[in-house]
């Protein structure tokens, strides 16, 4: 377990300047965000301010606001330096609404975020909050906003809990902190080498956390489909009534029946799987959201390498074409491994069946075998020269092979969670167990995969 050493406060001035001899944790807290806008963003840092070394899996943070009424709220870390995936965020109401906040955002950390060392800091780090119907904040009047501390300050109305005691700043008048134990536990167990885990708890395609955690929406040229009509518009974020945790990603495709008026969507990975375990629930769209049907439209979800000339090339495909392509007009999803980019290097299977609606999506790729399974039936198998023989990016598309017909029409697929475990083959249950558990505990983004 590491000892985080980087930022000392000294009590003559700069992190932790307000804490009192007595108090063994002090917070700093700035805001780049306005009172009002698409996101509340605190940037906060605790500080070992005692003389004995402090668990940060034994601290808890709390940051109070007040949430519009009927309105769903989502958050996401930006940045950390002890990363992203040893923190965990979890949005919770107050028993009963007080001045400045009905709710809280508390932060606390995994047993992998390490050790404060006394008068160490866990340096700055980054969380967003934001309403999950998109609409703007207003923080202005909220419990612990404070719109001058726009350079790191001590922050008294963000409190902390140490073992579950407040050590920490001032609770809205009538809320009560965590209780006595809390931060430590099973709960604080740090996430298993090996895991990618992104349940898409962001606030737009511009918000920075997206890109933090490895992903690029596409705005490039060329194909497939549509040439160059890829762009940010149709990836958003919104809320969800049927998806796990009340929130997705969705990819839209839409189109007049010109090239001018078409938009394709595309979100690509860092490539960060191999062997292993790889999942994402999603939602197949059968029938257009809006205008008519009838288009060649390709709902994919893969892995593939970075470089489509490299010697090793690697894809793994899932391609979902409701009325079919490529000169079929039947349902067809097409389960595909490529050894190059170059056509017809491939091996594939085409399963002819409608399957709009949400579906677990699972490939396994282990001990030289290949295996392809939807909601844990297995579609197709493969050993040999197509097994993957590098490291990959996960995208998620929706595009159109032509454009047969003229007319506004709308199509959108929705990504619920992905998740990866490195050189494990785990069944559909497996995976959604794991999966149950990080939603359990408040955990919206994992990679514990080592770097290339």
């Amino acid at each position: 377990m590491a000892f985080l050493r980087g930022h000392r406060c000294g009590r003559g001035g700069g992190g932790g300047a307000g804490a009192a001899e007595s108090d063994p944790i002090a917070v700093n807290y700035r805001t780049d965000a306005p009172a009002t806008g698409g996101v509340a963003r605190a940037w906060l840092e605790v500080f070992n301010t005692s003389k004995q070394p402090v668990p940060l899996s034994d601290v808890t943070v709390r940051y109070y606001f007040s949430a519009a009424a009927g309105a769903a709220y989502g958050t996401n870390c930006v940045q950390a330096h002890a990363g992203c995936s040893n923190l965990v965020e979890q949005i919770t109401a107050l028993p009963a609404p007080v001045q400045g906040a009905t709710h809280y955002l508390q932060l606390t950390f995994t047993g992998g975020a390490g050790t404060l060392a006394p008068g160490a800091s866990t340096q700055e780090f980054g969380l967003q909050l934001y309403r999950l119907d998109h609409q703007a904040l207003n923080q202005a009047a909220d419990h612990s906003y404070d719109a001058k501390a726009t350079k790191p300050e001590a922050a008294k109305l963000v409190t902390a809990y140490l073992k579950g005691k407040l050590v920490w700043g001032h609770e809205p008048a009538g809320s009560a902190g965590p209780g006595a134990g809390a931060g430590t536990g099973a709960a604080a167990a740090a996430p298993p080498a090996g895991v990618l885990f992104d349940n898409f708890h962001y606030s737009g395609a511009d918000d920075p956390a997206l890109a933090a955690h490895g992903w690029t929406v596409r705005t490039d040229g060329g194909g497939p489909g549509i040439k160059d009509t890829w762009t940010t518009a149709g990836v958003t974020f919104p809320a969800e009534q049927g998806a796990q945790g009340g929130q997705t990603m969705q990819l839209r495709m839409t189109t007049d029946g010109t090239k001018q008026g078409t938009q394709q969507s595309e979100i690509q990975g860092s490539p960060d799987v191999f062997t292993g375990t790889l999942a994402a629930r999603v939602y197949l769209a059968d029938k257009p959201t809006s205008g008519k049907t009838g288009d060649h439209l390709n709902e994919s979800f893969y892995a593939i390498s970075p470089d489509n000339h490299s010697s090793n090339y690697s894809e793994l495909d899932y391609e979902y074409m409701p009325n079919g392509g490529w000169g079929s007009s039947s349902p067809d999803l097409d389960t595909t491994s490529w050894r190059s980019a170059k056509q017809g290097d491939r091996t594939t299977h085409a399963t002819k069946e409608h399957l709009g609606g949400w579906h677990t999506m699972l490939i396994t790729a282990l001990n030289d075998k290949v295996t392809y399974s939807i909601d844990g039936r297995e579609l197709f198998s493969h050993d040999g020269e197509y097994y993957p023989r590098e490291r990959m990016g996960v995208h998620f598309s929706a595009w159109v092979i032509d454009l047969p017909f003229t007319g506004p029409r709308t199509w959108d697929m929705k990504v619920n969670w992905v998740y990866y475990r490195s050189g494990q083959a785990l069944s559909a249950a497996d995976v959604q167990k794991d999966v149950d558990g990080l939603y359990a505990s408040g955990t919206n983004y994992v990679n514990t995969v080592p770097p290339k």
